[in-house]
């Protein structure tokens, strides 16, 4: 592949033709953020052809919205059940402090979140699935699974069953449906592993949030309102293991964004369950702690603390992935002129970003670049999945999926150069109105020379 729209062997079934980009290589100058200089010549090709628009889109849209109000709908009515079965003022408290460990994770994933950032609504969509329907699900499912279970062993412990074999098959299944959900309803943006963490941490930052709403009014209501024991709860489930579902989800989440980046719904399929089982295999261990009396502490620190730096490290490393993919498919649009060499470090390296940030600020020009940025990162992942659709065989199904993913390269690369044009005028303003400044001065402070020499001495 050596340029944007040329693929060499387009996969059988799918369209021939593809959009030509082949233009005249850009003069070599400074790019944005690299150089405090303007070239008047920087841009010279005309900007492409609008790109036609979907009608598809808007019943897309319409769709997502008509789901996300009934699953707000069903978070909201959840809640209200818990708060009358608890009690309004018990479930205050404990909802407040729910907050805590929420706003933790929430913290976290948006800070992972931060190279390609989601859509809002996405992420509010994973949030209530988890925080609702997940619980919802979870409490019905959970009350057939529980007696097969004892069915099968009567003389089981029903608690230690219920806590390391029942709740996280039941807990990870339910809260993995929204995740398999997200990948349908949001194909686009799920891009890669990093994607498949964020929105898996979501579900299960909601599920946590309603789940310890019930663990803290359990605790104060067995307590007698003692607030011995709901400090012991909360310093166990909102301090020290605030990440606990986020942990165990997000391992199905890497699995699904893995196979979103490099396969088709088959390989995303596969993957979510091959996924469910690191996720119900650390569930079940972290529940099987509890039963350990004393030494729950002893395997907090040796099994449970070294799991979560591996987990940290883990993220560090898909990360530094998505910048590096960035890179490499930013690259591919260098020679046919779409982004100079220069760029390309520029919108995909963390310093780049920070230097082009600070460069654009100059001119009060931080939120476009920050679109400009924002943009080219769609690009490149959206020419990873051009990618992977090509090679993804024959059928309607995945022609149709090409097709789409060429125009939304077309509507991307269209964006692209009318930011880029926007961001080079506000620069070019910039740097006229400090040399018209620095003429007058200029002229100024001759002017007061020549005043000063004509002046009798």
């Amino acid at each position: 592949m050596s340029e944007p729209g040329h693929w060499q062997t387009p996969a059988a079934g799918a369209p021939q033709q593809q959009p030509h980009y082949a233009q005249a290589p850009l003069p070599h100058v400074a790019a944005p953020g690299t150089a405090l200089s303007y070239a008047p010549d920087y841009w010279v090709h005309p900007a492409p052809g609008p790109a036609k628009r979907k009608t598809r889109g808007t019943a897309v849209k319409v769709t997502n919205i008509i789901l996300l109000c009934v699953l707000a709908l069903v978070t909201l009515v959840t809640l209200a059940f818990f708060a009358i079965s608890i009690g309004a003022n018990v479930f205050l408290i404990c909802g407040a402090l729910a907050l805590i460990p929420l706003a933790i994770c929430i913290a976290t994933l948006m800070w992972i979140d931060r190279w390609e950032p989601e859509p809002k609504t996405a992420l509010l969509f994973g949030f209530c699935w988890g925080a609702g329907m997940a619980v919802i699900t979870t409490l019905v499912i959970g009350s057939w699974v529980q007696p097969l279970l004892m069915t099968t062993n009567p003389t089981a412990d029903a608690d230690m069953v219920g806590a390391v074999i029942q709740a996280p098959l039941v807990e990870e299944l339910c809260k993995g449906a929204g995740v398999l959900l997200l990948f349908f309803l949001r194909r686009r943006t799920f891009d890669g592993p990093i994607d498949g963490v964020v929105y898996a941490g979501m579900i299960a930052a909601g599920f946590a949030f309603t789940e310890n709403i019930l663990y803290f009014g359990q605790a104060l209501s067995e307590s007698d309102g003692a607030v011995g024991g709901l400090v012991g709860i909360f310093i166990m489930r909102g301090l020290m293991s605030p990440f606990a579902h986020v942990m165990f989800t997000a391992t199905l989440g890497v699995c699904v964004g893995y196979a979103a980046r490099n396969g088709g719904t088959l390989m995303v399929l596969g993957a979510w369950v091959v996924g469910l089982v690191p996720a119900m295999l650390l569930h079940g261990l972290w529940n099987g702690t509890a039963f350990l009396g004393g030494n729950f502490f002893v395997a907090y620190v040796v099994l449970q603390v070294p799991l979560f730096i591996l987990s940290i490290v883990g993220i560090i490393l898909l990360r530094r992935s998505e910048a590096k993919l960035t890179r490499k498919r930013l690259s591919e649009y260098v020679p046919s002129g779409w982004f100079t060499q220069e760029e390309v470090p520029m919108l995909a390296t963390g310093s780049g970003r920070r230097r082009a940030l600070i460069w654009s600020k100059t001119f009060a020009a931080g939120p476009i670049m920050k679109e400009f940025i924002r943009l080219a990162t769609r690009l490149a992942f959206t020419r990873q999945r051009l990618l992977v659709d090509a090679r993804g065989g024959a059928g309607s199904t995945a022609a149709n999926r090409f097709r789409a993913g060429q125009e939304l390269e077309m509507a991307l690369l269209n964006k692209i150069t009318g930011v880029r044009t926007e961001l080079l005028g506000r620069h070019a303003h910039a740097v006229w109105q400090s040399q018209n400044v620095q003429a007058q001065q200029i002229q100024a402070q001759q002017l007061q020379a020549q005043n000063n020499w004509q002046q009798p001495r």
